[in-house]
């Protein structure tokens, strides 16, 4: 619609997570930092938190894309307060058979799994993605689970990434041995008003357009509107570019960012 008038080759703020558009700001530059540490230290837990629509997913999937070959890495993204039978889970993020088998039978199929990979010079890695939404006595299973390791054979590594209210569970007196082995912990701030403009012109060159489509004003004000959070920035951005387009601007600016705040607060859309 608007991308052959605004030179884009694709669309540069969809809601959808893409690692080839993950903007490696500080923050997030960061976060990603953290995890690579967590990986090659081989620590047993890694968290990385942040708000809803902070980039946390795409994150990682961009993790997932440079992965080494010596890590086996299942993903847990489905999460929910009725997770159910968590070696299920585990299991099926591996590929590894899990029908008609009663919890011991699947505890030893998991446990041979990770002793082959180890045997094999590979370390498995599960990473569970929305953690806030599991109850704490599914983290605890995680944390027993975890007792896979033994001495100093680190065979398994776990990675939670959640929303801010994980941190507060993790924080609940049950699970303090949980967060006793909490090797590495990193929070992922909202982005700042120069951030904004950055992350901004990072997604539309990558896109393939020129990076002052948005004037200074307009990233300003998507800025305030959006708090800096990547999803709503991502919403503005996109409805921006069709409004311009629209109105046959070759540029956005505040007027427009203006004009779409104010219809989807006409919408009952709210931040």
């Amino acid at each position: 619609m608007y991308k052959s008038f605004y030179q884009l080759q694709e669309k540069p703020f969809s809601l959808l997570p893409d690692p080839n558009f993950l903007y490696l700001g500080k923050k997030h530059a960061m976060a990603y930092s953290m995890l690579e540490y967590g990986l090659s230290s081989e620590a047993g837990f890694t968290v990385i938190t942040g708000e809803i629509g902070c980039g946390k997913t795409t994150l990682i999937r961009h993790l997932l894309n440079q992965m080494p070959e010596e890590l086996t890495v299942g993903l847990i993204s489905n999460t929910h307060k009725a997770l159910g039978n968590l070696l299920q889970w585990i299991a099926y993020a591996f590929d590894i058979d899990f029908k008609g088998k009663d919890d011991a039978e699947l505890y030893q199929d998991l446990v041979d799994f990770m002793i082959r990979k180890y045997a094999q010079g590979k370390r498995v890695v599960i990473i569970v993605d929305e953690a806030q939404n599991m109850d704490p006595d599914v983290l605890e299973e995680l944390r027993v689970f975890s007792n896979i390791n033994a001495d100093k054979y680190q065979v398994l590594q776990i990675v939670i990434v959640g929303q801010p209210e994980l941190r507060d569970v993790l924080q609940r007196q049950e699970l303090r041995q949980f967060a006793q082995r909490i090797v590495v912990d990193y929070h992922i701030d909202k982005l700042n008003r120069d951030e904004v403009e950055e992350y901004i012109q990072h997604r539309v060159k990558i896109a393939g357009g020129q990076p002052d489509i948005f004037t200074k004003c307009a990233i300003e004000s998507i800025s305030n509107i959006s708090g800096g959070v990547p999803r709503l920035i991502n919403s503005m951005a996109d409805m921006a570019l069709v409004f311009g387009y629209a109105d046959q601007k070759p540029k956005i600016d505040q007027e427009i960012v203006r004009e779409v705040a104010k219809n989807r607060m006409l919408q009952g859309i709210n931040h």
